[in-house]
């Protein structure tokens, strides 16, 4: 299991003297463009059932989850405990292959996210899914010019729980293209989340495990 240290270590690894512009460009054209190839089939947006693979976004602030704060019935999820105080929360936006991806501006749930216990948490239209880091780190530290930084890298998860309409997906993969930015500067996940984080994370989520 991936654990923190394993995670700053390579952060710090991957720090430095970066061309800011020709790196973003690079990293998010990039990544978008892997995460639509790798699309098996398309169906109608406004389905209910999830396309294999489905697209999501991660965007927004992170917020804690106070300790007996978590949702109501923990999403129905057994795997994972969201109001132990360890999690913390941002809004989850479709990209493609999910109920409400017609509307991308519009939110359609909640990322939970503990750097203690490794797990997640994804609460969606429909059901809920579980997961845990298995590997991935921040190669790239871009400074964003207003004493913070982004955070650039790709992180991969194994599905250890789904419900609902996603419960073909348990023991699928999550492939995650992260771009976090840290608003004070430093070595990446201080002071997470209070000292502020704001997420641009997209998520290749599929049935077939990692190979």
């Amino acid at each position: 299991m991936i654990t923190k240290e394993d995670l700053i270590t390579r952060a710090k690894l991957g720090s430095g003297p970066q061309s800011i512009n020709k790196p973003r460009r690079t990293f998010i054209g990039g990544a978008v463009a892997a995460l639509l190839a790798s699309s098996r089939r398309v169906k109608a947006d406004d389905e209910s059932t999830p396309n294999d693979p489905f697209i999501l976004q991660q965007t927004g602030i992170y917020k804690p989850v106070p300790a007996g704060q978590g949702p109501a019935d923990n999403l129905g999820l057994t795997t994972v405990n969201l109001s132990d105080g360890s999690y913390s929360s941002t809004q989850i936006y479709p990209i493609f292959g999910v109920d409400g991806a017609n509307d991308q501006k519009k939110p359609i749930g909640n990322f939970f996210v503990s750097l203690v216990t490794h797990l997640c948490a994804y609460q969606l239209p429909g059901g809920a899914i579980a997961m845990q880091f298995t590997g991935g780190a921040f190669p790239m530290i871009i400074p964003d010019g207003k004493g913070g930084q982004y955070n650039e890298g790709t992180f991969e998860l194994t599905i250890l729980e789904a419900t609902g309409v996603y419960s073909a997906f348990k023991g699928g993969h999550n492939h995650m293209v992260d771009r976090l930015h840290q608003l004070v500067a430093g070595t990446p996940f201080t002071n997470f989340p209070s000292s502020g984080y704001d997420e641009f994370c997209f998520c290749n989520i599929s049935q077939y495990p990692f190979p």
